[in-house]
């Protein structure tokens, strides 16, 4: 019998204060993204359900009780990248092609700490020029502040 393919969305939220801000964090998992044979629009049900989010958070802000609304968008995506294989896989690709106009994506290399310093580094740099080469706009951290020192600036750039 075949395994039918599905991606859930599951949603954890958790309170967090520090130095007296407060913070309500969820975070959106999507078990069974990429596990089925054919992963043809796997991509739609995460899409739906980030349109969804603003969709309702629209509402919210054109409706008449516009102070207790719940903020439940997406505003960051990270991106979990096989380190295993020769760069972006044609999911990968699609997926953030998919998305990359309707939330900030990071990508980040998974279980980097299996790999050599110097095959981190190729790979990186296989993946950035991927990324260039299909037009995927993925977030840019912002500049530091010019008057930091100079070892937060080195650090802030090896960061990038």
């Amino acid at each position: 019998e075949r395994i039918t393919q599905t991606v859930e969305i599951t949603k954890h939220v958790v309170d967090i204060e520090e130095k007296g801000v407060k913070l309500r964090l969820t975070i959106v998992d999507t078990p069974g993204f990429g596990d089925a044979v054919n992963n043809t629009e796997c991509w739609k049900p995460v899409a739906d359900y980030i349109d969804q989010q603003f969709e309702q958070y629209f509402r919210d802000e054109s409706g008449l009780n516009r102070k207790n609304i719940q903020d439940n968008r997406v505003h960051c995506c990270i991106y979990f990248i096989s380190p295993f294989g020769h760069g972006l896989r044609p999911l990968d690709v699609e997926f953030m092609r998919a998305l990359h106009q309707r939330v900030n994506i990071v990508p980040v290399l998974a279980k980097a700490d299996t790999l050599t310093p110097t095959e981190v580094e190729r790979m990186k740099n296989k993946i950035r020029e991927e990324i260039d080469h299909y037009g995927i706009r993925i977030y840019q951290f912002p500049e530091c502040d010019s008057d930091e020192d100079e070892d937060f600036k080195l650090q802030d750039q090896e960061m990038k």
